[in-house]
């Protein structure tokens, strides 16, 4: 009956449509035309014009003209940048990471030229249209020049080359970016929250410098750094043992899992064998771990898992190498099955490890770890790791003092980083039963990384002679994870981890995994990765106060990248992930479809880079507002990459917005067959939005813009550019002019009739939906001042939006964005903790972790705290003597009244 009156309500003529209709319907007849088109091409024959190929030319309008004005009137500035490009591409090479932080560099150096010519004319403020799908002059014009210049490599034979590894020169970092220059900022271009904020309404606000701590590389770290203080381990928290109870660790490989994913089967478990190898002999075994790693991140997938292979069953190092990379597949994929395999891979590292270590007979003193726990009953250490351990005397040195063999440090070292890949696999779930798993796994990860510690400080400046590079280098990996992961995680998820009782130090995991970076041995380009992705999902969790200040070390950390892995799949990734949060959508999609490029071919690399660049690419399309494009993505990835259930609803949103209802409506009802019983947050949320569509069967879905909701929750509109912002400005406008002419129609029935059947109307959940975007969109644009009012009326009305319960947390959160961005910073954060308070709702612990982000910068540039008012409980007489309770006769009544 509802997709009947859905089609009933689909057949009116387009003068009797709503204007939102109209737009929709125009749009789903362009994805007609395409797929029309890619049909007629199947028969001829041909191929589908999806390909990277394909999508670079549908990128390159009025390229000649813009490439022609660059050489007629060039700057200095972009004479080095063609250059630079020009020599690139001459060597016969063709280098795309090189040719995208290029262009990135040429929009954060735009960004600040037009800041000053904004700062000099105030008065004249006014962002200049350009054609789709330019987004940034400078940009295209630097875009214009590489591909001219690859062209023309091209045409003198290097393209045969197109599959070799690129050997170019790159400029120094010093001089590929301007130290002075400000990162470019999602925030619209004529205006600078953060300098406004900081600068003109509140001076006496300074502003926030980043805390550095420098490592020496050669010197032993414990001599120049405390590590972070512990204090009682918390209990886990009794409201969640329940769940847990059914859920125990990964001590063994699920039985559902291939035997053939563990390196260790169960005829290698009867006994293991010490390592026995010193520093340096162990560091020459382990050439061939490192140059699988490069194989790795140099796109050569399927040399680097035979690497890994060679020697997995021998070296837990080696199982290590084929852990990770199941871990990169799952996270990648966010598949259940590949997560499953993963932790049955990293698992049976971590018996290995073990086993070896039990083998060496390397434990932890039992004196040691009573003074331990005595110190962190204290209470008086601040990181977990031990510090009453003193280094040898040199007395004792000459008599060659015995530590734990290397071989069961690097053990350790294994065992721990399993534990924490593992801990990172199951907060990827977002479920209270992953985050108590996450504890539990960090737990064990830290205890074998201050194992490790501890004998590393006793060795003092001797650590060479005792230890190897890569297990040095591991040890920074390791607790610089740890600490940058809990340091990101708000109150509300570490209540449920309980997994230490001390605060992590970010600036510490900061100074280690660079150092981790710089030592350029086997974990070097995962602390990359571990910095970048820390970068990007800071930023993409809360674009609006903390893309100013991150940007600019995220492209400094792929320009480090880029020196040893020119054309990796991996930073090409992060790379359009940085273009998108700089609002370079051009940019994003041509790293993205480098990204897709690179990794076919490839079994390991194809199923995961390529739909994970695929999902990316339908995001930028939905940033783009091309509905059609992103819908046909989504049909891609249906049952390859991710949630079935979130894709096929994302590809009903795009039907939706595209104005064929009928076809939505369809994908809505088949997202509810894909839900399983175990629902992530974004399933939840899913399975909440179509309940709520299917209340009025279908029929008000006039009332809804689905694709602006996923635009909003998954911050999106940060990204766009002042075109599409306004053109999404108008469609909500026209959506809320809807509501606003059914409500005045139905109240005019209760004017006329007298009990009418029908109940009053009742929109607020769809109107207080329709303002939130409204009001993100008017911060995006610069006019915060115009959204107070639409958040007011959600706040006034918030009794009466019954269903769709995360309105009003978002509601804080956006109207602390509105203060932010007007200056009173103070304000901003009062209001981001009261979002805190709320509880139960979708999306809960994504808010949490954007909360605590932007609180913690707040707190970092020293916005004071709001003082709670308390309430008073019951009746006080403000510190005078009680009255009595008993009522007064009547007698001392009129005495009163004489007396009066």
């Amino acid at each position: 009956m509802a997709s009947t009156a859905a089609n009933d309500r689909d057949s009116p003529k387009d003068g009797d449509m709503p204007p939102v209709m109209t737009a929709r319907k125009t749009g789903w007849r362009s994805i007609q035309i395409r797929q029309l088109d890619q049909q007629s091409d199947t028969k001829q024959g041909k191929k589908e014009p999806a390909s990277p190929k394909a999508e670079e030319n549908k990128e390159q309008p009025n390229q000649d003209t813009q490439q022609e004005e660059v050489k007629n009137e060039p700057s200095h500035e972009e004479k080095e940048q063609e250059e630079d490009v020009a020599n690139n591409n001459t060597t016969g090479e063709n280098n795309e990471l090189s040719m995208v932080l290029s262009a990135l560099r040429g929009t954060v150096a735009a960004a600040k030229d037009d800041n000053n010519e904004k700062k000099a004319h105030v008065e004249m403020l006014q962002e200049p249209e350009s054609p789709r799908p330019s987004r940034n002059a400078r940009a295209d014009q630097i875009i214009a020049a590489a591909e001219a210049a690859r062209d023309k490599a091209e045409h003198k034979g290097y393209q045969h080359m197109h599959h070799q590894p690129a050997e170019i020169h790159i400029p120094e970092p010093e001089e590929a970016v301007d130290v002075d220059s400000e990162p470019t900022t999602p925030v619209p271009a004529q205006f600078s929250p953060q300098e406004e904020t900081t600068n003109d309404k509140h001076p006496d606000h300074q502003p926030h410098q980043q805390v550095h701590i420098e490592l020496p590389a050669d010197k032993n770290m414990a001599d120049y750094i405390t590590p972070p203080t512990p204090g009682t381990p918390p209990a886990t928290n009794p409201m969640y043992s329940e769940e847990l109870q059914d859920q125990p660790l990964e001590e063994e490989p699920s039985s559902s899992s291939p035997s053939t994913s563990s390196p260790t089967n169960e005829e290698n478990k009867k006994g293991y064998q010490p390592n026995t190898l010193n520093p340096r002999e162990q560091e020459q075994a382990d050439e061939t771990m490192l140059k699988g790693i490069h194989a790795f991140f140099s796109n050569s997938f399927s040399e680097a898992e035979a690497s890994f292979k060679s020697q997995a069953n021998d070296d837990p190092l080696y199982a290590l190498g084929l852990g990770t990379m199941a871990f990169i597949k799952a996270l990648s994929t966010s598949d259940g099955d590949n997560t499953e395999d993963a932790i049955a891979q990293l698992t049976s590292t971590y018996q290995f490890a073990t086993g070896q270590i039990d083998a060496a007979s390397a434990k932890k003193a039992l004196k040691d770890t009573v003074s331990l726990y005595i110190t962190n009953l204290m209470g008086s250490n601040t990181t977990g790791l031990p510090t009453n351990t003193a280094p040898l005397p040199q007395e004792a040195r000459d008599k060659k003092p015995e530590f734990i063999l290397n071989g069961a440090l690097r053990a350790h070292v294994v065992r721990s980083e399993c534990c924490l890949l593992m801990a990172m696999l199951h907060l990827h779930q977002e479920t209270v039963v992953g985050y108590l798993k996450a504890g539990l796994n960090l737990r064990r990860a830290y205890s074998s990384y201050s194992l490790v510690w501890q004998e590393y400080k006793r060795m003092g400046q001797e650590f060479n002679t005792y230890m190897d590079k890569n297990t040095i280098s591991a040890i920074q990996f390791g607790i610089g994870s740890v600490h940058l992961l809990l340091s990101s995680l708000p109150p509300k998820i570490l209540k449920i981890i309980s997994a230490f009782g001390w605060k992590a130090d970010k600036h510490l995991g900061f100074a280690l995994l660079k150092l981790c970076m710089d030592g350029q041995r086997i974990r070097s380009p995962l602390a990359a990765m571990m910095l970048l992705s820390y970068y990007v999902t800071l930023m993409s969790y809360c674009p609006q106060v903390l893309t100013r200040e991150m940007l600019q070390p995220a492209i400094e950390i792929l320009l480090e990248a880029q020196k040893t892995f020119p054309n990796s799949a991996l930073f090409l990734y992060f790379a359009g992930r940085i273009s998108r949060l700089s609002r370079n959508i051009p940019l994003s999609q041509q790293s993205f479809l480098y990204t897709y490029k690179v990794s076919q071919g490839a079994s390991w690399a194809e199923s995961t880079m390529g739909r994970l660049a695929t999902h990316e690419m339908a995001f930028n399309c939905v940033v783009d507002l091309d509905w059609a494009s992103a819908a046909l993505r989504a049909v891609e990835l249906q049952g390859q990459y991710g949630s079935p259930a979130f894709n096929k609803y994302f590809y009903g949103t795009c039907m939706e917005m595209l104005g064929n209802r009928s076809e939505a409506i369809l994908a809505f009802a088949e997202t509810t067959t894909l839900l399983g019983t175990k629902k992530t947050q974004i399933e939840q949320f899913v399975a909440r939005r179509i309940a709520f569509f299917e209340k009025s069967g279908y029929q008000d879905m006039d009332f809804f813009l689905p694709g602006f909701e996923i635009c909003y929750l998954w911050n999106l509109f940060p990204c766009m550019q002042k075109n599409e912002l306004e053109e999404c400005l108008e469609q909500v406008e026209t959506t809320l002019n809807i509501i606003y002419k059914r409500e005045k129609k139905e109240y005019q029935v209760r004017m006329l009739e007298l009990v009418p059947d029908i109940p009053p109307p009742n929109y607020y959940d769809h109107r207080a939906i329709l303002l939130l975007i409204k009001a993100n969109i008017l911060n995006c644009l610069g006019c915060s001042s115009d959204a107070i009012a639409h958040l007011n009326w959600i706040v006034d009305h918030k009794d009466r939006i019954t269903y769709s319960k995360w309105i009003m947390p978002y509601t804080y959160w956006e109207s602390g964005i509105v203060s932010w961005y007007l200056g009173d910073l103070k304000r901003a954060r009062h209001l981001w903790e009261t979002a805190l308070t709320y509880s139960s709702y979708d999306f809960e612990y994504k808010l949490a972790i954007q909360l605590n982000l932007a609180i913690n910068h707040a707190i970092e540039i020293g916005v004071p705290e709001t003082p709670t008012k308390s309430r008073l409980k019951g009746q006080t007489t403000f510190g005078r003597k009680r009255l009595p309770l008993s009522k007064s006769n009547s007698m001392h009544e009129a005495t009163a009244v004489v007396q009066g």
